[in-house]
């Protein structure tokens, strides 16, 4: 498949496309996930990071207890109560405040929803994560990326080992009973039944508890890369496209996140946007629940035209 390169002329103007057409928005509707990026630190390096997180990454610096707990209270106080709370990274388990961050928003009756490449450093917990199963039951859910049911593909992104790693900490969280779904990758524009199918091989072949066919269970991410073209979203594609405004991301979620450096956290409008200052709506959760301008390439690739989602639903 020829690569083409982004139009430069394209996601410059935050109003209108390169056309010159009305830039689509999408308005917050209800903040049904309230989203906490722990740290962009992670054990590993991902050639297809969404977030560029590595061992040396650090330009989202790890979260707090009194971080979370700050916007914890502020939804406590408001009429924005979300249905889960989700926690993403870098790799959450490598925040060395994050079991306690864990508990706290469990604590509050939160499902929480943690993504987790399931490799060491979760399980070094291993004893305390049974422990937090035991007294929480299924508020708490782990999702596993896994971006290809081979060896071979997934071992190219993420690192020789990595997968057969990966493999024993899924096994591990299902024969314990928690509440598991697994990431993968579709090619943007693929077959997504065939990528279902042989996820479901291997779900059989190591006795996981998942349904490749149930959404929920397997996740399957569209391919990105902001340097490629993907056409601009405008007011006029949501009849020309049959979606809806509501069913984008930025419609249901916010992600807290704390710059390296920075004297206090921010909310951001989008999990995957951390660097576009126009995506960064200030310290205040409350004063960023406004509508936002689809003016990256992301918001076309990954939400609007690959139709994915971070949360549960």
């Amino acid at each position: 498949m020829v690569k083409i390169p982004l139009d430069k002329a394209k996601f410059r103007d935050p109003l209108l496309t390169a056309k010159g057409e009305p830039r689509a928005q999408v308005a917050l509707n209800h903040l049904d996930v309230l989203w906490f990026n722990t740290g962009t630190l992670c054990n590993i390096t991902c050639t297809n990071c969404y977030i560029e997180s590595s061992p040396i990454n650090d330009r989202l610096a790890y979260l707090t207890l009194a971080d979370v707990e700050r916007y914890l209270d502020e939804i406590a106080q408001s009429k924005q109560r979300p249905r889960e709370i989700g926690f993403t990274g870098g790799e959450p388990f490598m925040n060395p405040a994050f079991l306690s961050i864990l508990e706290a928003a469990m604590e509050r009756g939160y499902p929480v929803l943690v993504l987790t490449n399931a490799m060491r450093p979760m399980r070094r917990f291993d004893q305390k994560l049974l422990a937090i199963k035991d007294r929480f039951g299924d508020r708490l859910k782990l999702r596993i990326s896994l971006d290809d049911p081979t060896p071979e593909i997934h071992d190219r992104e993420r690192g020789p080992g990595s997968f057969a790693i990966a493999c024993d900490g899924i096994t591990f969280l299902s024969d314990h009973g928690f509440q598991i779904a697994v990431a993968g990758r579709a090619e943007f524009g693929g077959d997504v039944t065939k990528t279902r199918t042989r996820f479901q091989r291997l779900f059989a072949e190591c006795g996981w508890r998942l349904d490749a066919d149930d959404p929920a269970q397997l996740v399957l991410f569209p391919e990105m890369d902001h340097r490629l073209d993907v056409p601009e979203i405008s007011d006029g594609c949501w009849s020309i496209l049959n979606k809806s405004p509501d069913d984008m991301m930025c419609a249901s979620a916010r992600m807290v996140a704390r710059r390296r450096g920075a004297s206090q956290p921010t909310v951001l409008a989008c999990t995957l946007i951390v660097d576009d200052p126009a995506f960064d709506l200030g310290p205040n959760l409350v004063y960023a629940l406004g509508a936002i301008r689809l003016n990256h390439p992301h918001c076309a690739k990954f939400c609007v035209l690959g139709g994915a989602s971070c949360s549960t639903t």
